[in-house]
């Protein structure tokens, strides 16, 4: 007696595989090994072909998996009659029959597609808008490229006057069925039907705007409006404004996605705006009250007396707006204070003399650092 292989290793999956790994896997070799495929050597490719759907019908169920890996082969040595294993091909409650007939059969069952309606494609479109446009919005328009159906014969093909007519080779199905041997035995497949090439009708007389494709590429101009709050990869959904859709389906859906240029003085973190502004030493040190920029125009900001470089200070609501809800984010201004470069006489004196009324020629925080320096690399 040939010992039988171990089912796992037929498929080529480790023992710990999930259910898509299998039906992966068995997919894959089902269509290497279909004797279609291995004209030249029928007899081994059904072998192979059965061996794999024998594995599959085992591991794809999970009390007979169980079984399996508790028992081996011997879990079914004579629990089942006939057949590879006692499973006869499509038999027992895995999904092998399903999966190989969804295979070769394009998943339709033995009617078919239906040729009925279908929705048109999607299209994407995308915009650039400036920093200060994603935080308020804006609306515009835009021109879209897509297929629409022929006005000049609402999408039939046939010329004004006619009609298309019914496929006498597949009776308007738009589909013919045609017999194909199986390891399995004698089954009947369909495809599209040639001579009307899967629609069903033929016309005899073509609309001679569209030449009978009964669609024609037009560009479209469509108003949209960007809420305020967009950011950068963000997605907006026009329905209905995709391409048209085929045998009176509705059209596909157009999407927009954002893209937003980088600001001069702003940087975005979320709804947060950021910016930096330059102050003087006087002006850390005395404190001021100074103009800044934000999104509104210019705002009035208070410096604290002693502001170190660095510092930031926050004005309120000025971020941006919350896409979905109410009020907005902050705005978070970063105080960088300038060391003069160019010094007259009169100002070193001044700051000399600054240090000398100090009492000291470095402040305390410079002590603690140098401290600090000291103690990690005295030894």
């Amino acid at each position: 007696m040939v010992s039988k292989r171990d089912y796992y290793e037929v498929l080529g999956v480790a023992k710990t595989a999930t259910d898509d790994e299998l039906k992966k896997a068995f997919r894959k070799l089902a269509r290497k090994y279909h004797p279609d495929v291995n004209r030249d050597n029928p007899q081994e490719a059904e072998a192979k072909f059965k061996e794999i759907n024998e594995a599959y019908e085992v591991l794809s169920s999970p009390e007979r998996r169980a079984q399996y890996d508790q028992y081996g082969h011997a879990a079914f040595d004579g629990a089942q009659g006939g057949g590879a294993g006692g499973f006869g091909g499509f038999g027992g409650s895995g999904g092998g029959f399903s999966d190989i007939f969804d295979m070769f059969f394009g998943g339709q069952g033995f009617g078919g597609r239906q040729n009925g309606p279908e929705k048109g494609s999607d299209l994407r479109y995308d915009m650039e808008i400036s920093f200060e446009e994603a935080a308020f919005g804006k609306e515009t328009e835009i021109q879209i490229p897509r297929t629409e159906d022929c006005k000049a014969c609402h999408g039939s093909g046939a010329a004004p006057g006619t009609h298309p007519e019914t496929c006498p080779e597949c009776h308007g199905s738009g589909q013919v069925q045609f017999a194909q041997n199986t390891p399995f035995g004698r089954m009947m497949n369909v495809r599209s039907c040639d001579r009307c090439k899967g629609e069903g009708k033929i016309v005899k007389t073509p609309c001679k705007e569209c030449h009978g494709r009964g669609k024609v590429r037009n560009k479209r101009k469509i108003s949209i409006k960007i809420p305020g709050g967009v950011d950068n990869g963000s997605r907006l959904r026009v329905a209905n404004e995709g391409e048209s859709g085929l045998r009176g389906g509705p059209a596909g859906d157009l999407y927009i996605y954002i893209f937003v240029k980088a600001h001069k003085l702003f940087v975005r973190d979320g709804n947060e705006v950021i910016c930096e502004v330059p102050i003087s030493f006087v002006q850390a040190s005395l404190g001021d009250e100074i103009e800044v920029p934000t999104l509104d125009g210019k705002v009035k900001l208070k410096i604290p007396e002693g502001t170190q470089s660095g510092t930031v200070l926050r004005l309120k609501d000025k971020g941006i707006p919350y896409l979905r809800g109410h009020g907005r984010g902050d705005q978070h201004v970063k105080v960088k204070v300038l060391t003069p470069q160019r010094l007259s006489e009169k100002q070193r004196e001044l700051l000399r003399e600054f240090a000398k009324v100090g009492g000291e020629n470095i402040n305390p925080e410079q002590k603690n650092f140098f401290k600090k320096v000291k103690d990690l690399f005295d030894v």
